[in-house]
């Protein structure tokens, strides 16, 4: 499943492709900010957060072709960090799952992580269902934590152990 596949840092040339997604509607309207981003504010964005040590900006690959997007936040060898991502918009079916499992076999080899922290706003049912597929506990649910458009939203909080997911991949063998 996963042999085809590969995570790799993003640059400066994969902007305009995950700006497109990013920007796609059914991307957009499950971010925090679900404006549409414009090209200057997204390469600001990108000068910034690829200077920043604690963050890690990737790009999974399945047999050559770009299939998602994923980041992680406050990056530190046996810490916590936060996740973010999204899998391009036209991707084949399943590329999510692989897109998660390279993004957390990254999480918890290279970048030596104790635990993924991820959140995703009740209203994103797929998210939900997906965090606890790949084995991540609810912690809590933040009632009305985020205003978006003039409305509220609550957030579901999610965490996974690197034990669990070392215990997971077992059985997934």
């Amino acid at each position: 499943m996963l042999d085809a596949c590969l995570i790799r840092k993003v640059t400066e040339q994969d902007l305009p492709m995950v700006l497109a997604w990013r920007n796609h509607a059914d991307v957009r309207r499950y971010m925090f900010t679900q404006h549409e981003i414009s090209l200057g504010e997204h390469r600001n964005w990108f000068a910034k957060a690829s200077q920043d040590l604690s963050r890690s900006l990737l790009i999974v690959e399945e047999a050559g072709q770009a299939i998602g997007y994923v980041q992680f936040s406050k990056v530190e060898e046996d810490g916590a960090a936060d996740w973010g991502f999204y899998a391009r918009p036209d991707a084949p079916k399943g590329s999510g799952r692989k897109l998660g499992v390279m993004a957390l076999n990254h999480a918890f080899g290279p970048l030596k992580l104790h635990k993924v922290c991820g959140q995703a706003i009740a209203s994103n049912q797929a998210s939900i269902a997906f965090h606890q597929r790949l084995g991540f506990a609810l912690e809590g649910v933040l009632r009305d934590q985020l205003r978006i458009n003039g409305a509220y939203h609550s957030l579901h909080c999610f965490g996974l152990l690197s034990t669990e997911w070392q215990l997971k991949k077992v059985d997934q063998k």
